[in-house]
């Protein structure tokens, strides 16, 4: 099997978010295949969620990034159990809100253990799966638009690759790509019609889940579910958790 182009570590939703989320989004990550809308959804729907379909439902902690020479996926998946092995389950209060232009369920601001929980989660994701990392071409970086970043952010970019880290990080699963006016709020109430029935049902957390882009423009797909039990469950890209080094 050869490599894939890009790995991520992501947090992967469960239980009833993640089937709604994920038929919101219209794709399956665990599967890669298409999904049917959520009764009433609007036709529209489709092209506000194209960006996070690409990606499959999900939550970063660590970024996608190509493997550096000399690394292989074997590491990856090594690291992945490591920091899984250092977990232990815990749960997520959530409610959607706006994020940079687009819309995500965010943590509530009243689950403060488990935003300290996420924070360390995804600090650790970042720290420990760094050394796997190859450096962002200048096109890569180019593509995240330092000029409009903070200087906080800036930084964050040039040391690990994402400027949205450590004390810049924000958990959000995404629901939309960057919308407004009109369609931010048609979206919102889309979400609202499917999703307020959860609201004070919390999301439970089991482990760390590997996504992958197998070639570039790919749609990503779960790799390997890591629980903090020890358990693991493969997924459609388990597979590229076999290939060689890079080169």
């Amino acid at each position: 099997m050869a490599l894939a182009h890009r790995y991520a570590l992501y947090l992967a939703p469960t239980g009833p978010w993640r089937e709604h989320g994920s038929r919101w989004l219209g794709r399956c990550a665990d599967t890669g295949e298409a999904l049917p809308p959520l009764p009433g959804q609007a036709e529209c729907s489709r092209e506000w969620t194209r960006a996070p379909r690409h990606y499959g439902l999900h939550a970063t902690l660590k970024p996608p990034f190509r493997l550096r020479e000399g690394a292989s996926p074997l590491e990856v998946d090594a690291a992945a159990r490591r920091l899984a092995e250092g977990g232990s389950p815990f749960a997520l209060e959530l409610e959607c809100e706006p994020l940079r232009g687009f819309l995500a369920w965010r943590i509530a601001d009243a689950d403060e253990p488990g935003r300290a929980r996420i924070q360390a989660l995804a600090d650790a994701a970042v720290r420990d799966l760094d050394p796997l990392r190859a450096p962002p071409t200048p096109e890569e970086t180019a593509r995240r638009r330092p000029q409009s970043l903070t200087p906080a952010q800036q930084a964050m970019l040039a040391r690990w690759g994402y400027p949205y880290v450590f004390d810049t990080y924000t958990f959000h699963i995404t629901l939309t790509g960057k919308l407004e006016g009109d369609a931010l709020a048609r979206a919102r109430a889309g979400i609202a019609a499917f999703a307020d029935p959860l609201r004070g049902q919390a999301m439970a957390v089991p482990g760390v889940s590997v996504y992958v882009q197998a070639a570039p423009g790919a749609d990503f797909v779960a790799a390997r579910h890591y629980h903090f039990d020890g358990a693991c469950v493969d997924a459609a890209g388990a597979a590229y958790l076999q290939g060689p080094a890079a080169a």
